[in-house]
């Protein structure tokens, strides 16, 4: 049976009813037809995509096009789903009217119903120009990933009293914006915890405790896909990296032995046709 298409309205509703909401990071068409078919709430496709699909260091590198491409996959795929486009670096930092354009690109082109940006207070009007162009947008602060060289680091934010503070100041400043929800990412579980309480839009945790409204990883690292590390704050659920070795290597062992493909990976041909075009009989010469 197929299920009712989830909005913003769904997930705000279970933030009131205190129940939680699920999201996981997707990048393409059946990794997002199995996040849909598993009853996610809502698929993400995160500029994470450039270290864990692209290869990138970092999520700097990736384009507008790049997320674009992956949108329409993974839009393809999940039709229940509250989908979520995250605008990459560059792409609305610079200008208030092109941020808007962007985002329009991803709800138009990419089949997103909504797009996050990340920072606080500074990004407040571009919050506030985006929604107010009939936009759902989401806010998220704490480990700011592309800006991860200014914060030092991937650090936990928010440690001391006085960033806490500044946290629940970013935090509030959004949700005046008009941000419909807001990713807390590596942020200590009591702070996150207050953050949420405050607000009246959901909050999205990873990394940051149980007390948010909802919780979302990246898909790579619960199904163990990313090969060079995995973060403290993940759970790999299973070892699909290993698993994907294994069966690549035995593959690879079963052709150089001549074990595949086997007689019943073949298709025959019918003996009187065989006789008839009669120039397999004639070996290599019949190539010349």
């Amino acid at each position: 049976m197929s299920r009712k298409k989830t909005t913003i309205l769904t997930l705000q509703e279970k933030k009131a009813r205190g129940e939680p909401i699920t999201m996981v990071t997707a990048y393409d068409y059946p990794s997002a037809l199995a996040a849909d078919r598993a009853g996610l709430d809502s698929i993400l496709v995160g500029d994470s995509l450039g270290m864990v699909v692209l290869g990138y260091d970092s999520t700097v590198p990736v384009t507008m096009d790049e997320m674009l491409h992956h949108c329409k996959a993974v839009r393809r795929g999940a039709q229940a789903a509250f989908l979520i486009g995250d605008l990459p670096f560059m792409s609305y930092q610079a200008d208030r009217a092109e941020a808007v354009r962007n985002a329009g690109r991803f709800l138009k082109e990419g089949g997103m119903d909504a797009v996050k940006l990340e920072g606080g207070r500074a990004m407040a009007d571009t919050v506030a120009a985006i929604s107010d162009a009939g936009i759902t947008v989401l806010g998220h602060i704490g480990l700011t990933p592309q800006s991860a060289a200014r914060l030092g680091g991937y650090r936990v934010q928010g440690k001391t009293a006085a960033d806490a503070q500044r946290l629940l100041e970013d935090a509030l400043a959004l949700e005046a914006a008009g941000a419909a929800m807001i990713v807390l990412e590596m942020t200590p579980d009591r702070v996150a915890e207050t953050i949420s309480r405050r607000l009246r839009i959901p909050t999205i945790g990873i990394g940051a405790g149980a007390g948010c409204d909802g919780q979302v990883l990246v898909l790579h690292d619960l199904l163990g896909l990313f090969d060079r590390f995995t973060p403290r704050f993940a759970r790999r659920y299973t070892e699909l990296f290993a698993e994907m070795e294994r069966a690549l290597a035995a593959y690879r062992a079963d052709v150089v032995a001549h074990l595949f493909p086997a007689a019943e990976h073949a298709f025959p041909m019918d003996d009187a046709a065989w006789e008839e075009w009669g120039v397999g009989k004639q070996g290599d010469k019949a190539t010349g």
